[in-house]
């Protein structure tokens, strides 16, 4: 399959499980609201530029607003990862390309604490984002953060979910030199 099929299928796949599974399932708590779609930006190749990178940040955002009726509010979250990601890859990465010739995010290919570390600051960006813009206009700060820190956990713990119940084959990039 094709890069651009997978990603495709990938992003059909998570606004889907979003929208159709993940926002129908009753709230645990007034603070708990899980959050999966942005994973498909994380799992864009790491050759993506970065014009691509945020107009897709922007799209995938975007099309969630639209089944939610958010007026720009995961196109904001999701636009605020996609800006961060190239700039945190560049820190988590090797700098010897030799070592690491992998396309994709993955555990396997950045190791977990890596990885582990990359998820947890762009999804912590995310929802913080997305908490932030939601609690702007009423709530009070202690609110806040314990939305913050309860949908950041959820969502986590749904991405180590993903990570493990489907471990995604890793293609090398050819052209390493």
């Amino acid at each position: 399959m094709s890069d651009l099929l997978r990603n495709i299928v990938r992003f059909v796949f998570f606004i889907l499980l979003q929208v159709y599974v993940l926002n129908k399932v009753p709230h645990l708590h007034k603070y708990i609201t899980p959050y999966i779609y942005y994973l498909f930006i994380l799992w864009l190749p790491f050759g993506i530029s970065r014009q691509w990178l945020l107009l897709i940040g922007f799209l995938t955002g975007l099309t969630l607003d639209y089944f939610m009726m958010t007026p720009g509010l995961h196109a904001a979250a999701s636009l605020l990862v996609a800006y961060v990601r190239p700039f945190l890859i560049q820190i988590l990465t090797p700098r010897d390309s030799s070592d690491f010739n992998y396309r994709e995010p993955s555990p396997q290919a950045m190791q977990w604490t890596p990885y582990a570390i990359y998820v947890l600051i762009l999804t912590l960006l995310h929802h913080g984002y997305m908490v932030f813009l939601e609690w702007l206009s009423f709530g009070s700060f202690l609110d806040f953060l314990i939305k913050i820190v309860s949908t950041t956990g959820i969502s986590l713990l749904l991405v180590v979910t993903m990570e493990l119940l489907f471990p995604r084959k890793l293609k090398f990039r050819t052209n390493t030199a």
